[in-house]
């Protein structure tokens, strides 16, 4: 399969309630960063592969995902459409796919019941992508899968939930193994310490995830540079998905593909 370039609108209400695109740095300290529907316009227009939109604050503040910012971004897009954030039952997926979503991204609501992911898949098919964000930890190793980090050291990977406010104690590993196993279509990989620094992918638990499931693996958070993506892919990944270069036109979609064909990576 080709390696996909994927957009990602972080997306919260402002103190008006209008839905606003933000940018933060490790889920935190978010600034207005555009709005949904123009970006979304703009990065189909550019060629970007798929689109995803995740509601970043709708299980935390438990209300339901913005159902009427999905449908106008469905009617202004070409592109397959990612839905996440505040999913939480199989009503939801189907609101979402209703009204334009072609997939469903689900993270806290399939930590707290995975047998959502395996009975939206049922019901639903092979639309469901599993948001998996997670942090690093150097303690209580036991049981868990170390993994090496760029320095040589040993960490485990914790997933985290409500938008990367709550530690779960759950290997991320093992988890990626599961949701595999209940029928997940993706994983959305998001690595709390590096989102929003710029500083690259988190290469260690990108490369470890990709090798621990069959299914797709989107890398995300950290991307900076055209490099940071073409190593990501070269360690597993078969989508990257970025924000703040793109938000920002540090790089449009289509020079990130120039970039990666030039160094061989089919796009």
């Amino acid at each position: 399969m080709t390696k996909r370039i994927i957009p990602c609108l972080d997306t919260t209400l402002d103190e008006h309630g209008n839905a606003v695109v933000v940018k933060g740095i490790e889920f935190e300290n978010l600034k207005y960063a555009g709005d949904p529907v123009t970006l979304a316009q703009r990065y189909d227009a550019q060629g970007a592969d798929e689109l995803v939109f995740l509601d970043i604050s709708a299980s935390y503040e438990g209300r339901e995902t913005m159902i009427a910012m999905v449908e106008q971004i469905a009617q202004h897009v070409t592109i397959p459409l990612t839905v996440g954030g505040g999913i939480k039952s199989l009503e939801d997926v189907e609101k979402v796919l209703h009204v334009g979503a072609d997939k469903v991204g689900m993270n806290t609501a399939a930590v707290k019941n995975p047998d959502l992911v395996k009975d939206a898949t049922e019901q639903f098919g092979k639309c469901v992508v599993v948001a998996i964000d997670c942090k690093r930890r150097f303690e209580d190793l036991e049981g868990k899968t170390s993994v090496e980090l760029e320095d040589g050291t040993g960490a485990w990977y914790d997933v985290v939930i409500y938008g990367g406010r709550e530690y779960v104690g759950l290997d991320a590993i093992a988890w990626a193994k599961q949701v595999e196993a209940l029928g997940a279509a993706e994983i959305l990989l998001t690595s709390k310490d590096r989102d929003g620094t710029t500083d690259g992918y988190d290469i260690p638990i990108t490369r470890a995830i990709a090798g621990a499931v069959t299914i797709p693996v989107i890398a995300s958070g950290g991307a900076g540079n055209l490099d940071h993506l073409y190593k990501a892919f070269t360690n597993g990944a078969d989508a990257c998905l970025a924000a703040s270069i793109f938000h920002y036109e540090r790089y449009t979609i289509g020079a990130v593909k120039e970039y990666l064909r030039g160094k061989g990576i089919d796009v």
